[in-house]
């Protein structure tokens, strides 16, 4: 089969290829060709593996690709957040626009050879804000009616709306996947919002010092990269009807405050590497994060299997153990020993 990740690059879509690669098979069908599509080039790894094909650059301007024919999509690339919020052009751009350009691409294949790709799309809880008539609950479920409140939110509904009326006219087999804040991202801070979330854990593993720009007591959906991808992976293989007939399904997520995050820290880590945050509120970000959920139940995906990671102490570990295993060892010389 051909599958193809857009987005394929970054953090998560670089870590589901693998997956996938890793396990040779997708819907009971072999890998034949796996396609990176991104603005970026590909991880060295998986640009030189011999069933991968690599495309750079926009996505507008890859409409002959998306149009070549694929059996499996994974829809992944983005602009996050903070970049949404501040260029509102950008943000349209990067998903709205582009994610049209991949559905019209879909749709040229299904006309020509009446193939129906299987699609999953990469939403997020950022879907999910307050609303006079029907306030934010303390827990929002798959039934929860969206309300975003930020450009990114309300462009990653428009696009579940979009994948669903594409599906309901047989174009594609498509489903949402509602990510959480995928926690911990290494390397280098982002646009996005949440960034914060994973650089009060990064950068004091790292020795660093970091700021948090919201209160202790803010609470929000947590899930490790691991734990996203096999979701993902989960979502894609399931049959249309155990989805529950709906297109938009919340991944699994574990919720905690800022303030267990960094008990968590302490714990994993000690009290050197925890003494290294520092809170400094920023306006703008404790704003968009004051409308985001503060916790998410995913009865779907459970009807699925799927189950939340252990703890937050254990995405801290699975970040630690990943620092290791890549030999990436300035990430983790903060740690005493």
């Amino acid at each position: 089969m051909r599958i193809l990740v857009t987005g394929g690059a970054g953090f998560v879509g670089a870590r589901l290829a693998r997956a996938l690669l890793a396990r040779g098979a997708l819907s009971g069908r072999a890998i034949g060709e796996l396609v990176i599509a991104d603005q970026f080039p590909a991880p060295a790894d998986l640009a030189q593996h011999p069933s991968v094909r690599v495309h750079v650059g926009p996505m507008l301007e890859q409409l002959a690709l998306f149009a070549s024919g694929f059996d499996s999509v994974f829809h992944l690339a983005s602009a996050v957040s903070g970049e949404c919020e501040l260029d509102f052009d950008l943000g349209l751009r990067s998903n709205l626009d582009s994610t049209r350009c991949l559905l019209e691409g879909l749709r040229q294949a299904h006309a020509a050879t009446g193939q129906v790709a299987r699609m999953v799309f990469s939403s997020s809880v950022a879907v999910y804000g307050p609303n006079p008539p029907a306030p934010l609950p303390d827990w929002v479920d798959d039934g929860q009616l969206p309300s975003p409140q930020t450009s990114y939110g309300a462009h990653k509904l428009m696009c579940e709306y979009l994948l669903a009326d594409y599906s309901r006219k047989g174009y594609i087999d498509g489903r949402s996947a509602r990510l959480m804040t995928v926690t911990v991202r290494p390397g280098k801070p982002n646009g996005a919002a949440s960034g914060f979330f994973s650089g009060i854990i990064r950068e004091p593993l790292a020795g660093i010092e970091a700021v948090c720009p919201v209160d202790a007591s803010v609470s929000h959906c947590m899930a490790s990269p691991d734990n996203t991808v096999a979701a993902l992976i989960a979502i894609h293989e399931a049959p249309r009807e155990a989805l529950g007939g709906r297109y938009g399904i919340n991944l699994p997520s574990v919720r905690v405050t800022v303030g267990e995050m960094l008990q968590a820290l302490e714990q994993v880590a000690g009290p050197r590497v925890r003494a290294r945050v520092r809170f400094e509120r920023d306006e703008r970000i404790a704003g968009i994060v004051n409308d985001w959920a503060r916790g998410a139940r995913f009865g779907r995906a459970q009807a699925l299997g799927l189950r939340a990671d252990a703890s937050f102490a254990a995405i801290i570990e699975q970040y630690i153990a990943d620092c290791r295993r890549t030999g990436n060892t300035a990430a983790l010389r903060g740690l005493d020993g």
